[in-house]
């Protein structure tokens, strides 16, 4: 019997309801849904534009319904570290701030400042590396400089949370999108009160956690009337998209590395358990939680992000330009050897991403790219550049190769940025699937139902169903 479960994925430019048929040993997937995702700026912030998206989640159940299949399970996905709170009655206080909006920039200085935390002490015990945009200084600066809304507000849910409690009417945490936070200890994998008291930050807006693979709730009884729908499940799946791509790789070893590509290039390797070390906090790694309680090593690198931002920009002049052109540009720029840093504060959140690109290298580089090409070019020097140092670090901080690099997630479809990745960090290149956080999020749907046992399952799943292309390093 063939079952059916839709997978909600949320990416930095859009939407999709992703449905998956599986017949026991393969699986196929049909996009039946797919909308925007934009941060909405308003009065000097970012937004999330939280109801608009509820509303298009109901239509794409409403798409899902009219197909006549009965429907097993739903899942949804989304990036880390944003949150809402809510009041006593359930109600949202104030519209999901945007990380781009980066309101924890400076708190950390902050914090150092008013209390005997330091960063060293936050990371042993979180084993996540510090990003202004982590939601325990987003919280930090809640606390502070939204008081009224603190005062208000009786819990805290991340935004796959809050998607979800928008279903079910449950109110939970799950644990991967958790992770993000900074706000967990790492080795108890529960929630690190004692330093959050240290820090002053409001404990009791936490929820209680639930993991990967476990039965959210179902979809409440308003919902059910409102769209014609039965009572399925709200499945926890790994919420954070880049748990559930990692959980879609089906990786060749334990020495092999993942790079989740997207809007955020993830670079990491799988462990059992979290490396807390002085060379891991040195270079910047950190330990996010993972699917089947494994542990997602990794650093966080601005990735695509930077070119869908110039693509943005070059659209205005030409509407039809798409991703294959400035990569085919990018490709034929191959006189440019010099590259920008993904990760300078330039390129979090400029209004224009060519002027920003173009700055930084005239200011920083005492270069002047000038063409589409070299300043696509330039940029891809400076993402494949960084998964190089990354590659280079994990080595040194774990004192063991990296065999290959499977790449998953949009970037799959750029073959420029897959053979230039092996070129420089001289490995082997193994790419696909592309709808990795889909993916995994269905395999835990799959676990949550019985219908597979574990994640080694699941992954034999995904490398009968999806084709992988290798990519070597050049001379």
């Amino acid at each position: 019997m063939e079952l059916v479960n839709l997978a909600f994925d949320f990416g930095a430019s859009s939407g999709r309801v992703i449905m998956s048929r599986f017949d026991g040993k393969k699986m196929e997937l049909t996009e039946i849904h797919r909308f925007p995702n934009d941060p909405v700026w308003f009065q000097g912030r970012y937004y999330w534009d939280f109801l608009r998206l509820f509303h298009e989640m109901k239509v794409g159940l409403k798409k899902a319904a009219q197909l006549g299949v009965e429907i097993a399970s739903i899942g949804i996905d989304t990036w880390g570290v944003d949150y809402a709170l809510l009041d006593r009655d359930g109600h949202i206080l104030s519209n999901p701030l945007h990380y781009r909006t980066d309101r924890g920039r400076g708190m950390l200085e902050e914090i150092e400042a008013s209390t005997p935390i330091r960063l060293a002490h936050i990371y042993e015990s979180t084993g996540i590396q510090y990003m202004s945009i982590n939601s325990l200084y987003q919280l930090f600066y809640d606390t502070r400089y939204r008081t009224e809304l603190i005062e208000q507000a009786d819990s805290l849910l991340f935004m796959p949370d809050l998607f979800s409690y928008g279903l079910t009417g449950e109110k939970r945490n799950e644990y991967t999108i958790a992770s993000t936070s900074q706000m967990l200890n790492a080795r108890s994998r529960d929630w690190d009160r004692a330093l959050l008291g240290e820090l002053q930050l409001p404990t009791g807006l936490l929820q209680n956690l639930i993991k990967p693979g476990e039965v959210w709730g179902v979809l409440s009884q308003e919902i059910q009337e409102e769209l014609g729908l039965p009572a399925i499940p709200v499945i926890a799946v790994g919420s954070h998209d880049t748990a559930s791509a990692v959980a879609a790789a089906p990786l060749k070893s334990e020495k092999s590395a993942y790079l989740s590509c997207g809007s955020w290039s993830l670079l990491g390797i799988e462990l059992h358990e979290p490396l807390i070390s002085r060379e891991a906090f040195q270079n910047n790694f950190t330990n996010e939680g993972g699917v089947a309680d494994k542990i997602r090593f990794l650093k966080n690198i601005n990735g695509l992000w930077i070119i869908q931002q110039l693509r943005k920009v070059w659209q205005q002049s030409d509407p039809k330009l798409g991703f294959a052109d400035i990569s085919k540009a990018a490709e034929e720029a191959f006189h440019v050897e010099y590259q920008i840093d993904p990760n300078h504060d330039t390129f979090v959140a400029p209004f224009n991403m060519e002027e920003a690109v173009v700055h930084y290298a005239r200011n920083e580089l005492n270069k002047n790219p000038q063409t589409m090409g070299e300043i696509a070019r330039v940029s891809y020097n400076g993402i494949v550049n960084e998964y190089k140092k990354a590659v280079e670090d994990l080595e040194t901080t774990r004192d063991e190769i990296v065999d290959c690099i499977h790449i998953v997630g949009g970037g799959v479809r750029d073959t420029f940025l897959c053979q230039l990745t092996a070129d420089v960090t001289r490995r082997t290149v193994v790419a696909g699937p592309i709808e990795a956080s889909a993916i995994g999020n269905v395999l835990m749907q799959l676990k949550a139902l019985k219908h597979i046992e574990s994640l080694e399952d699941g992954r034999r799943i995904v490398e009968d169903s999806f084709a992988t292309k290798e990519y070597h390093p050049r001379a």
